[in-house]
């Protein structure tokens, strides 16, 4: 009853950002990494086997709340959903949560109520946080691509709205939209200049 927890879009100028929690089935799939290094094929193949046969949630915080409550504190929100949801799949709490990275959001986010442990990079060493981070990775791009068919020039379908000079050539010649986040210097310079 162990979950892994990792996010998606701590870093890009626009979108949400995406967590996810997977508690892993027995056998665990195969060729479980870091979403990172993983082909977008085996990534979308790896996507479908944990979802099938494995518990899992996500936890999802628009622009407007990153804007508010900054994107630190919208990361520990969003992992705190994930949980929840996986809580809610499998009628009970967890014994232990992983978390990828330094900090969790244990004392920092009043619902969180299970043991955690951060891990550094372990995305790369635990399998239910590399998991997690292909269901979050996954689900993320899947939402900036569907943001792209509506705001066209920004090319979020292929840089995820990270600050890529496509991106930033785009918001420097239409502007902000409201997928934005006007909490990021490159979107708030570019509020000012307009």
């Amino acid at each position: 009853m162990i979950v892994g927890v990792d996010e998606a879009g701590r870093g890009p100028l626009a979108g949400p950002v995406v967590a996810a929690a997977v508690l892993l089935c027995k056998p665990r799939p195969a060729g479980l990494a870091d979403s990172k290094v993983l082909s977008r094929e085996k990534r979308a193949e790896l996507e479908g086997t944990i979802k099938r046969r494995c518990a899992w949630g996500v936890g999802v915080v628009e622009v407007e709340e990153i804007d508010r409550l900054n994107i630190f504190g919208a990361t520990m929100l969003a992992m705190t959903l994930a949980v929840e949801a996986v809580c809610a799949r499998i009628g009970c709490d967890p014994l232990e949560v992983l978390v990828d990275g330094n900090l969790t959001p244990a004392g920092r986010r009043p619902e969180w109520r299970w043991p955690a442990r951060a891990i550094v990079k372990g995305d790369a060493k635990e399998p239910c946080i590399s998991a997690a981070s292909i269901i979050a990775k996954e689900h993320r791009d899947r939402m900036m691509r569907e943001a792209a068919a509506r705001h066209p020039h920004y090319g979020w379908d292929r840089n995820a709205g990270y600050g890529t000079p496509e991106h930033l050539e785009a918001l420097r010649t239409y502007g902000p939209t409201p997928l934005h986040r006007r909490s990021f210097a490159p979107v708030a310079q570019m509020e000012m200049r307009l």
